[in-house]
């Protein structure tokens, strides 16, 4: 059997695995690509089969159906997220402060560089298939609970005002899926300092402060957050 230079066995049957890999990575960015524009109800298996050049039934050899393909959308954008912020929420070397700003900044990178994915998911919620379903829900739970976790325990230290952690971390996730849909890139705004100045918007909203009163309610929490929100979108519109 042929060798290449690195050693590794280049025969038919894996320059043939190549190409079924290769073939069905863009089957999966064009279904995300028309799943983006037309919703996921909006598209046909027909429709994914002419974006990608081929016939209905050659679509049946790389995939089974869309639901398939939506799956796997699925699984890269929440499972993936929810195990990175889970191991991130348990850093115990680190501050509550600094676990949040590493999650804030990871989330709002991927948002960045996913938008139309995220867009996507959320426009489709209501047409997703009871497994998938099940799944985004659960995923979408465990990224709340990772960062109500971090919040909480913010809070018992004094690193942050006493605020509900659940209502605290459904205000920060409000800040990072609003990336989505004004952040493209290429675009005049650089993703690092967005990624950044995010982070440390949602720091500054939790952060116990002299002289802040220590009855802070919940809303006081959101007030906080949605003036941050102003504050950016203000900037926004000058820039």
């Amino acid at each position: 059997m042929e060798e290449t230079k690195s050693g590794t066995a280049d025969g038919p049957e894996e320059r043939a695995g190549v190409r079924r890999g290769l073939v069905q990575q863009e089957i999966y960015e064009q279904a995300t690509r028309l799943f983006a524009q037309r919703g996921y109800a909006g598209t046909s298996f027909q429709d994914i089969a002419s974006a990608v050049g081929l016939t209905r039934p050659a679509l049946y050899h790389y995939v089974k159906s869309k639901d398939e393909l939506l799956a796997k959308l699925v699984a890269e954008i929440t499972v993936v997220a929810a195990a990175d912020l889970a191991a991130l929420a348990e850093r115990e070397d680190l501050s509550a402060a600094d676990r949040i700003r590493q999650i804030v900044r990871l989330m709002v990178r991927r948002q960045g560089e996913q938008g139309e994915r995220f867009r996507l998911l959320l426009r489709s919620e209501a047409d997703l298939p009871d497994e998938v379903a099940s799944s985004y829900e659960e995923n979408r739970k465990a990224v709340l609970n990772s960062l109500s976790h971090v919040i909480e325990q913010g809070v018992a230290r004094g690193e942050f005002r006493p605020v509900t952690p659940a209502v605290a971390a459904l205000g920060t996730l409000g800040i990072v899926n609003w990336v989505a849909w004004w952040y493209h890139p290429g675009s005049h705004f650089d993703l690092d300092s967005v990624c950044a100045e995010l982070a440390d918007m949602a720091v500054h909203g939790l952060v116990a402060e002299a002289g802040r009163s220590a009855s802070a309610t919940p809303l006081d929490a959101v007030r906080g957050l949605r003036r941050e929100i102003d504050r950016l979108e203000g900037l926004l519109k000058k820039a």
